[in-house]
């Protein structure tokens, strides 16, 4: 069914609600593409609205499952796809603004409802009556001359079901049922604890020596963030924009340490916030889960459904490009311990130090900084620049609206309308980190496109982000991998608003997990481009283009650590493996055990009280386990993905035609090989990989 978080039906409500206060979440929404009303929406809305619409889903199964008719694939499974609007149009808003704009009775309500949700998605995969229809109609499918996009969602619906538990019996099927429910339970926990322990820390300094080597608009950021909280001199806190340039740039050593350490122990403190044992549930349930499926582990499970179809394939592609990278990243680090001493440096090089001598011997070998860079990422032209290259490349055009509800001061919504002016998507975006926002950037939607009685049901896309804030003298100036992160997210959103499909669970994002990320990481690609950065990169005081020696800087210093870089990436996958290739639930210490996984990509002393696995939301709190490796896989489908561009030329509107057609607009409607090779013309290898990261 929908790809939405959770699978819902919905049945128009009989039940009037002219006797009691009318909830806003159960209202049509009477506003511009029927967007969201954020503006009356009250968090003690929700609970009831999730109630109500839970019950009158439950009714629509059920009919759906005690239907007389012969099963076919319209009345069965166009029917579930169709089903559960306005529960899924409920979950989107509230679980989007868990993680965007929350609070502690949220957090609690999330507690609640999470359980329910997942009971409400067993009852459908558990319903023998309608997995009987479904069977009916999947075991006919020779017979029935479908389409690609439906024989897709007859395969994934069919899927859905066996994954979900439909051919379980007895015991087995209630302990299926409890475990999904108790999962659901601690995953949110495991987020709200890695928000909480984000919050909780601030580093408060009021002596100006300790601010050496800061520059300026760090300096003067610390100083808002201190102001805004009542206090004099400066306040760092654990969110990218104050912790990432801190241990770049700080000169005092131990308070590099402390911050090190603050963020790295995550999770991990002797607190009510720790997620070791969360860690511990999670894996173990999971692979109780997996067996129960008749799985050996938890990744075998997971990757039946992906375009690595195995453990061993994932292993054997991690260890391919570990071997390539490793001996580079070695030498990185000797590069960088000798550069250290050549600075009178002579301690052992400790995590907490790489980024601060790094960056120097990056001015040092390319004369390239971020601060150099800063004044020509005003955070207003980036967005121009970004809209105006989807403008150049797919004919997209972006109108800034006021009219469209917002849930914070800081969003901002546009109307996307296509070349030939028809309306495409509502998108939001929400730049700027608060304590109300998880860590991190991602992209979202609040409503899915999709065909709706011969309506094209157009998305409403939502970018969250947590970029570097203005000062009360400068505007928002973004760090060049700022910029790379504006552009990755806003592939996510192509991917989103471009989509042409018929149904809720084959459009837009709807696509294999190890798929999802080539619309997102091939963008990244120009941001190393003159041609593009020529049209907007600008100094912000003085409209001054950014100098070409600039871009040329940036050219070469593109590869600067990749192999470093590619070994913290490829270490993040193979723990995410490791955690999910348990055979048996880990009795261990969790720190040994995430050591012992992340060897072979070490090239720092371990670091006491610190663990990276106890803040990994990703694969313990969002939907990445036994799929972070799909980074990875994605660059090697995005670098030979955009060799045709550099082929043809970085604008080229036949190829940009020929990505839009192919991957953007297709969404999950055919297995994403096939879309890959319509579009490539060949099946990807990791060489183009190797070749533009400078490993080969």
């Amino acid at each position: 069914m929908n790809k939405k978080i959770y699978m819902a039906a919905f049945l128009l409500m009989s039940v009037s609600c002219s006797k009691q206060e009318k909830n806003p979440l159960l209202e049509d929404f009477n506003t511009p593409h029927a967007t969201p009303p954020f503006e009356q929406i009250q968090t003690k809305d929700y609970l009831p609205a999730f109630d109500q619409a839970i019950a009158a889903a439950q009714q629509e199964i059920q009919s759906l499952a005690n239907s007389s008719d012969e099963p076919d694939f319209e009345n069965t499974i166009v029917a579930l796809d169709a089903a559960g609007e306005k529960l899924n149009t409920i979950s989107a808003i509230f679980f989007n603004l868990n993680s965007a704009h929350t609070n502690a009775e949220m957090q609690k309500i999330a507690q609640e409802v999470s359980p329910k949700l997942t009971e409400f998605g067993n009852s459908i995969y558990m319903n023998p009556q309608l997995f009987k229809r479904v069977k009916y109609v999947y075991d006919k499918r020779e017979q029935l001359s479908l389409l690609p996009e439906q024989s897709t969602l007859l395969d994934k619906t069919w899927k859905s079901f066996v994954n979900g538990g439909a051919n379980l019996e007895g015991d087995a099927k209630e302990r299926f049922k409890e475990i999904s429910i108790e999962l659901s339970k601690l995953s949110l926990q495991f987020e709200e604890n890695v928000l909480a322990e984000t919050n909780d820390f601030e580093l408060h300094l009021t002596a100006e020596e300790d601010l050496s080597g800061l520059p300026e608009g760090v300096r003067e950021a610390a100083a808002l963030s201190a102001k805004e909280n009542g206090k004099t001199g400066w306040v760092f806190t654990l969110h990218a924009p104050s912790y990432g340039p801190f241990m770049k740039y700080a000169d005092n050593r131990e308070l590099r340490e402390k911050m090190y350490r603050a963020y790295n122990s995550r999770g991990n403190r002797d607190n009510a916030h720790n997620n070791s044992e969360i860690i511990r549930q999670i894996t173990a349930l999971r692979l109780e889960k997996a067996k129960i499926m008749g799985y050996e582990t938890f990744a075998d499970y997971v990757l039946t459904n992906r375009m690595a179809e195995s453990p061993a394939e994932v292993n054997d592609f991690l260890a391919q490009l570990l071997q390539a990278s490793h001996p580079f990243a070695l030498q990185e680090k000797k590069e960088v311990e000798d550069f250290a001493r050549s600075l009178g440096f002579k301690e052992e090089l400790q995590r907490w130090d790489w980024s601060y001598y790094s960056n120097k011997l990056k001015q040092e070998k390319y004369a390239l900084d971020d601060e150099m860079l800063k004044p020509y990422f005003k955070l207003e032209n980036v967005q121009k620049g970004i809209f105006d290259l989807a403008h150049t490349l797919y004919g997209l055009q972006f109108k800034e609206v006021n009219n469209i509800p917002k849930y914070h001061p800081d969003v901002k919504t546009f109307e996307v309308y296509d070349r030939d002016n028809s309306f495409l998507a509502v998108l939001y975006v929400d730049f700027f980190p608060r304590p109300s926002k998880s860590g991190g950037a991602w992209m979202t939607e609040y409503q899915t496109q999709h065909i709706r009685n011969g309506e094209d049901i157009r998305p409403q896309v939502s970018l969250v982000m947590n970029f570097t804030r203005p000062t009360e003298n400068k505007p928002s100036l973004l760090s060049f991998d700022e910029v790379t992160t504006f552009l990755h997210e806003f592939g996510h959103s192509l991917h989103g608003m471009l989509s042409q499909n018929t149904y809720n669970a084959t459009a837009g994002t709807s696509v294999y997990r190890d798929f999802v990320e080539l619309p997102s990481q091939i963008m990244e690609n120009w941001a190393l481009e003159k041609e593009w950065l020529d049209t907007w990169a600008v100094h912000y005081q003085t409209g001054e283009k950014i100098p070409t020696e600039y871009i040329e800087k940036i050219r070469r210093a593109a590869n600067f650590q990749s192999g470093y870089l590619s070994d913290r990436q490829l270490s993040f996958g193979i723990i995410d493996m490791d955690w999910h290739s348990i055979t048996q639930p880990l009795k261990d210490s969790i720190v040994d055990f995430e050591r012992k996984a992340m060897q072979p990509t070490e090239i720092f002393p371990a670091v006491e009280g610190t663990c990276f696995s106890t803040a990994f939301g990703h694969i313990f709190g969002g939907g990445y386990a036994a799929g972070y490796y799909s980074y990875k896989w994605a660059e090697v489908l995005d670098a030979d993905a955009f060799s045709a561009f550099q082929e043809n030329g970085i604008f080229d509107p036949v190829t940009a035609e020929s990505f839009r057609k192919n991957i953007l607009e297709k969404g999950g409607s055919e297995h994403p090989m096939t879309l890959y090779v319509r579009f490539r013309g060949h099946k990807p290898t990791i060489d183009a990989l190797l070749k533009r990261s400078g490993l080969k």
